[in-house]
C-alpha cells in the first residue's frame, strides 16, 4: 500500500473476501516455475498471509516483505519466521533494493502508485541474472464501481475533499507493460483475466470496495460525511450490480506481468 493514499487500512475489512482477493496472487505465483529463488522481496505485502505461502513453497528463501500501512504490518508479523521471513513498514515508492534479488513480487499494489512505470527500471536493475519481477494489478478502473466513485469524488458536493484521490487509469494494459519491460532487455509474459466473481451478503460490492478503493475516501472524510457518502454510493452500486437469488456478480479484470532478466 502506498503512502500516497494516506489511508488507514483495515486488515479485517480487506480480508472479508479473502479467497477472491487471494486468487490472483496464487495464479501469479503459480506461473513462477524454474529454480527456487534464494532472495525475495514482496512489495506491498498487506497482512502477510500470501507472503507466508511463498515461504512455505520455498523453504530456503529469505523473504523481505514490507508495506506502508502500520496496521497491515502489525497483522503480518504473526507470520514472521526468524531468519527467513521478515515484515516491516516501508514505502514502495522509496524502496532501494540491497544486492541482487532473485524475485521481486508485488500483488495489487502498483495501482496506488501512478508513477510506478518510472520505478520498474530500478526494480529490474536490482535483479540477479535470470531474476524475475512479477506483479498483478487491478485493471477494472472503467468498471461501474470505480466510475461511480470517481464521479462522486469529482462532484460539487465532494470534490473539495476527494477530487485529488480520483485516478482514471493508473495502470498500463498488458501490451504497455510488455513494451516497457522488453525495452529493458527482459523476456516478458503478460496477460489479463476477468473474474466473474459471485459475492454474497448484503451490499457485497460496497463491502468489497470498503476494503480497497474506498479506504482513502473514508480516511479523508469525517464520520458524518462518510455516512452520507456511503449512503449515496450504496444506492448507486445496487443499481449497477443488482442482486440475484444466487448472489451478486462483480466482474473484476486483473493484469499480470512476469519479466525475466537475461
Amino acid at each position: 500500500m502506498s503512502r500516497q493514499t494516506a489511508a488507514v487500512w483495515d486488515p479485517a475489512q480487506y480480508g472479508v473476501f479473502g479467497d477472491e482477493r487471494a486468487r490472483p496472487f496464487t495464479e501469479l505465483a503459480g506461473r513462477l516455475g524454474g529454480a527456487p529463488p534464494a532472495r525475495v522481496a514482496d512489495l506491498g505485502c498487506g497482512s502477510g498471509e500470501l507472503t507466508a505461502t511463498l515461504a512455505a513453497r520455498w523453504p530456503d528463501a529469505v523473504i523481505d516483505a514490507f508495506d506502508s500501512s502500520p496496521e497491515m504490518i502489525a497483522a503480518a508479523r504473526a507470520h514472521e519466521i526468524p531468519g527467513r521471513l521478515a515484515f516491516r513498514v516501508a514505502d514502495v515508492a522509496a524502496w532501494e533494493p540491497e544486492g541482487p534479488l532473485d524475485l521481486v513480487i508485488s500483488n495489487a499494489v502498483l495501482h496506488w502508485l501512478p508513477e510506478h512505470p518510472r520505478l520498474l527500471p530500478r526494480w529490474v536493475g536490482a535483479l540477479a541474472p535470470g531474476g524475475r519481477l512479477a506483479f498483478q494489478v487491478p485493471g477494472n478502473f472503467d468498471a461501474p464501481s470505480h466510475v461511480l466513485l470517481r464521479e462522486m469524488g469529482r462532484s460539487e458536493r465532494w470534490r473539495g475533499k476527494l477530487a485529488h484521490l480520483q485516478h482514471d487509469a493508473p495502470v498500463l494494459d498488458p501490451a504497455g507493460y510488455v513494451d516497457l519491460l522488453a525495452r529493458l532487455g527482459c523476456a516478458v509474459d503478460a496477460w489479463e483475466t476477468t473474474y466473474a466473481q459471485v459475492l454474497h451478503g448484503e451490499d457485497p460490492v460496497l463491502e468489497w470496495v470498503k476494503g480497497s478503493a474506498l479506504r482513502p475516501v473514508l480516511t479523508a472524510l469525517s464520520p458524518a460525511e462518510a455516512d452520507e457518502f456511503l449512503a449515496e454510493y450504496r444506492e448507486r452500486l445496487r443499481r449497477a450490480y443488482p442482486a440475484a437469488p444466487y448472489g451478486t456478480v462483480f466482474p473484476f479484470r486483473r493484469i499480470f506481468v512476469i519479466a525475466t532478466t537475461p
